[in-house]
């Protein structure tokens, strides 16, 4: 496997995501299938995944993000037709009942909680197209609720851990901030400030922000690839896709241009399938797809957009960001060098591996807390290696061809090594 082009002895941090010797930029759609009042996990639905892959390739997608799933069913049908076609996956590892309550974050956080996001790890880090987790979606999703933002760090300190104390690749740990201007900035600080132990890999947020017809300097994304062009690691749109007006997709041309290549990897639709609030590119009923007017304006934006050739402007060095000062828009008074400490009872998963997972029918983890908040140095109870650090995982079955993704522990802040197998349509 090519080697990644940044190593410790000369750099620092990079900014970009890796095919062997060529940029990685996610083309990719948001797949939800039943949306989040019917919270399903697709990747276990074999035939609706295999069916809904041929329109994923027709779009010629790479990645596709999925929100919830199971961590007690069997993945392997689905993840491996997927393999086949070349798309990643980019998961969330939290439900619905396992998952950050910003209500009552101090009591959410817990033991109980942490077992059911390691799990999923466990389940999902033996396929070799699993892309990234993601720690958290929208928990923060205003200026009052900034104050969840050390909890969010510390989860994906923990998963980052539990990675490490298993011997499993390294695979990326990060979070997906909501569509809020005034901290967006704040939170992708706060989550590439401190030690490499608790920094997350990459940072990426949902923007609605260009609706067509529209430009990049009218839609104000010229702002923030400003605001963004000394940032550290990797970043990308966990969402995009504005509704407001007919949808053409016009931005796609910006994002995968060197206007933004310097700064973004790339971005995932919301969504593939309409859930009732008119984001679908499709509609799905049993078996049968209709492809809606959304899809041939994405598929012809893709399409015509190719990736540029090259490095597309990275920025190959960069310095972990300042943890943001606490202000009128980020309410986080917890010292920059602490963080909540690792759950009591936690580290037996670390030694001992997180066991089965309770599915999507458990009895939840959001009371299972307490309001007292224990707090220690950030990195204290953090995993940096463990007994099996520099083990490969491989691939649940035959099938699956991909290659693994690897890099050097904390190397560049992070490149992934993908496989090339797929040339050219990964990139």
């Amino acid at each position: 496997m090519p080697a990644s082009q940044c190593h410790r002895a000369s750099i620092d941090l990079c900014t970009a995501f890796f095919a062997g010797d060529e940029r990685f930029y996610i083309r990719g759609v948001d797949y939800q299938p039943g949306g989040s009042s019917d919270a399903k996990d697709p990747i276990a639905d074999a035939a609706g995944c295999k069916r809904d892959i041929e329109k994923f390739k027709s779009l010629g997608l790479n990645t596709i993000r999925v929100y919830t799933v199971d961590n007690t069913a069997d993945h392997d049908e689905c993840m491996n037709a997927l393999a086949d076609a070349g798309i990643y996956l980019a998961l969330d590892v939290n439900t619905p009942l396992y998952s950050l309550n910003r209500a009552e974050i101090e009591v959410s956080y817990n033991k109980v909680y942490l077992q059911s996001i390691f799990a999923t790890i466990d389940v999902f880090q033996k396929y070799d197209n699993t892309l990234l987790f993601f720690s958290g979606n929208e928990v923060i999703n205003d200026d009052a609720t900034t104050s969840c933002a050390p909890f969010v760090k510390a989860v994906t300190r923990d998963m980052k851990s539990y990675i490490n104390s298993q011997g499993y690749r390294k695979i990326p740990v990060g979070y997906s901030a909501a569509d809020v201007d005034s901290n967006r900035f704040e939170m992708a600080q706060y989550m590439n400030c401190g030690d490499d132990s608790v920094r997350s890999d990459f940072f990426a947020f949902n923007d609605y922000s260009w609706c067509d017809p529209s430009s990049f300097t009218t839609s104000g994304w010229d702002k923030k690839v400003e605001k963004f062009k000394d940032y550290s690691i990797p970043l990308f749109l966990s969402e995009y896709g504005c509704n407001t007006n007919k949808r053409e997709f016009e931005e796609v041309a910006s994002l995968y241009s060197t206007d933004m290549t310097g700064v973004y990897s790339g971005g995932l639709v919301y969504e593939y399938s309409e859930e009732g609030s008119k984001y679908g590119l499709v509609t799905l009923d049993g078996d049968s797809v209709t492809e809606k007017s959304d899809f041939t304006a994405l598929k012809s934006a893709l399409a015509k957009t190719a990736s540029p050739k090259g490095d597309g402007g990275y920025k190959s060095t960069g310095a972990a960001s300042e943890c943001p000062s606490e202000s009128s828009t980020w309410n986080v008074t917890i010292a920059a060098n602490e963080l909540p400490a690792v759950p009591s009872g936690t580290d037996e998963y670390f030694k001992k591996g997180a066991g089965k997972g309770p599915g999507l029918a458990g009895e939840g983890s959001q009371s299972a807390g307490s309001k007292t908040t224990q707090l220690a140095s950030a990195g204290a109870g953090a995993v940096t290696s463990g007994a099996a650090a520099n083990a490969q995982s491989t691939g649940a079955a035959s099938s699956v061809h991909m290659g693994e993704f690897s890099l050097a522990p904390l190397v560049c802040g992070l490149v992934v090594v993908l496989s090339t197998l797929f040339g050219a349509s990964l990139v």
